[in-house]
């Protein structure tokens, strides 16, 4: 079965174009949003999400009706295809019902595994050059594994800008701003602009 999503940034716009594509594929199970892809809260998606099911294909105009960042989107797709979840653009060459569908979210996400492997080699190479010259680094006392696993990501979601610190805690159930500090902290990254992101 193909279900449909459709989103769009604001009350303002409308969802016409998206709806008119869906109808031409014959689409008829669509949710949709008026709602800004930066919010991590999106209750049509999640009402989506609730009702389709293993074998399914989550039909969408473009692949940023899903998510605004590259990081966010490949988190989505991932999780979708550990479900079972196939996933269709229809403005875009993405089918995971075929085989260069997968295949080109497969890229995807080795491009992001890259990614990651980058800022970890960049994370190690500040921290040998701090200890060089007498600093300590390293992982903070008390960071658990959890976190640990995921601190990349989570310095990829803060240094984007696209999101803001509640939505990443949100995101990556972190349970305290002071947790998501060290755990940025870990990755090397700045915290002095805190403060200043809402």
């Amino acid at each position: 079965m193909e279900v449909g999503y459709a989103r769009v940034s604001t009350q303002e716009q409308n969802l016409d174009l998206q709806l008119d594509a869906f109808a031409k594929t014959g689409i008829k199970k669509i949710f949709t949003d008026k709602v800004s892809g930066v919010k991590s809260e999106k209750p049509e998606l999640q009402q989506l999400l609730n009702y389709i099911r293993q074998g399914d294909t989550l039909v969408v105009w473009r692949l940023d009706r899903l998510g605004r960042t590259t990081v966010q989107l490949i988190q989505f797709i991932e999780q979708l295809r550990d479900k079972g979840i196939n996933i269709k653009s229809l403005s875009e060459p993405i089918d995971t019902t075929t085989a260069t569908g997968t295949l080109i979210v497969q890229i995807f996400c080795v491009l992001a595994e890259h990614e990651r492997n980058v800022l970890r080699e960049r994370t190690n190479a500040g921290l040998t050059a701090a200890r060089a010259r007498g600093r300590k680094g390293g992982k903070p006392k008390g960071l658990s594994e959890k976190y640990n696993s995921i601190k990349n990501l989570v310095k990829i979601s803060y240094e984007e800008g696209a999101t803001s610190t509640e939505q990443i805690m949100k995101a990556f159930n972190i349970g305290s701003r002071s947790t998501l500090y060290r755990i940025l902290r870990d990755t090397g990254t700045k915290t002095g602009t805190f403060t200043k992101r809402k």
